[in-house]
This record gives C-alpha cells, structure tokens and sequence, in this order.
C-alpha cells in the first residue's frame, strides 16, 4: 500500500475510533479536549498537516455515548493544515482548532427540513477580506464602503461551491487582521480549498438537515497526530 494510502486509512480509522492493538474503541469525539459542550459535532481530521485530503463525521451525543451519524470524504485548504493561532490569510491553510457553526448560507434554498438559520446568496452578498475594512470577516450586503472588492468574496461567484454552506467561527468572534477570513464548510469542487473544508454536495445537504442550533453544533478541525492533532482541540 502506498504511504499517503495508508496515512488516509490511518485518519479513517482514527474517525471510526478503531483501537490498534485490541480494546473497546471510543468515538473520536470522547477523546478530544473539548467539544464545545453540546450534543452535536463535526469532526474534520487530515492524515497529517501537509494532507489536502480526509474525512468529515457528523456525531450526535446520545445517552451520554457519541455516535456516529454519518461521515464523508472532505478536501482541506491547498497548503494543507496550521494551527489556527498561527494561521496567516491567503496562506491557502485550512486552520486547525475547535470552532462554532454561527448559521448557514447558500446560493440555493435551504434543504427541506434545515431548521438552523440560514442566509440566502443574493447578488450583492459578499464577505469582506480586506482588512482596514471594520466589516473583515463578515456578511456584507450591500459591501460596506470601507472593504474593497478586490479583497472580498462575491459569494454568488462561487457557484455551486456555495450552493450550502456553513460558516466556520475562525477568527470570527473578535477578528485579528490578517489572520483569514471567510473560512467556511462548503460543497467540495475539483481539488483543494483555499483554506476552507469541503465535501461532496450529498452530504453537505446532509449535514444541514442534521444540524440543529438549540444542541450547539461545533466543529473540530485537525491531524490524525502531530502538533496539530484533533485530539489536542
């Protein structure tokens, strides 16, 4: 089997919670450092930092036990993976870290049954990148004066990459310039992310019809081991 091979199986087997060597596995999501204390999770893991390739699972935590709701192939950021504290803007690197779901967006309507909120691309919604803006690293709509187009995302460009979508809470709370914006889980295209995490259409639509905001969806972004291990968010 060829190394980046068996470096994705090794993150595959890390989502199921496989235990190498014998013992009762536990889910991914009971050996992480913190889960955002609700009762929904996604967990985002890439074999190691410089992987563009690994799996997305949707956990529900029921009678006190994670469980596994269901799962995906995803694609990361194209210069692979950093520590979120560390991450630098236009660095292509998807951050890693344990992040909240603020709400959903997309080009195109709401899957039936979504109840988390969710914003409709319209022709001028975009998300201001520029960072003398005060608008960085938000919703614009209109654009705000101070954010210049040629440092924002035009979201209804993005086409059917942002058909559904869900904001990641990366430097969103209190934005540190120039340390990324608009780093979102979206509908995967023909490689890697700018530094967002992506997945195929089916289960992205998936994913929003699980979400619900009164259990706290988080997700937790990270490597199968190293520095950057999901384990240590």
């Amino acid at each position: 089997m060829r190394p980046g091979v068996i470096a994705l199986a090794s993150a595959s087997l890390l989502v199921l919670g496989a235990a190498p060597g014998g013992g009762p596995p536990r889910p991914l999501p009971a050996r992480l450092a913190d889960t955002g204390g609700g009762s929904q999770l996604i967990t985002a893991v890439a074999p190691n930092a410089r992987s563009t390739r690994g799996t997305v699972t949707w956990w529900d935590r029921v009678g006190g036990r994670w469980v596994r709701t269901g799962s995906a192939p995803a694609r990361f950021g194209a210069k692979g993976l950093v520590e979120g504290a560390r991450r630098k803007q236009g660095t292509n690197t998807t951050p890693t870290g344990l992040y909240g779901l603020p709400y959903a967006f997309g080009s195109k309507a709401a899957p039936r049954g979504t109840t988390y909120k969710y914003r409709r691309v319209h022709q001028d919604s975009w998300w201001c990148q520029d960072n003398d803006s005060r608008a960085y690293n938000r919703w614009s709509e209109p654009l705000a004066r101070d954010c210049r187009r040629t440092e924002s995302e035009h979201l209804v460009s993005y086409g059917a990459l942002y058909a559904h979508a869900l904001v990641i809470g990366f430097n969103y709370e209190r934005p540190v310039k120039r340390r990324g914006a608009g780093i979102f889980l979206h509908v995967k295209g023909r490689g890697a992310t700018a530094g967002c995490v992506s997945v195929p259409a089916d289960a992205m639509k998936r994913i929003l019809t699980w979400a619900e905001p009164g259990r706290r969806p988080h997700i937790a972004i990270g490597t199968a081991k190293g520095p950057t291990a999901i384990t240590r968010y």
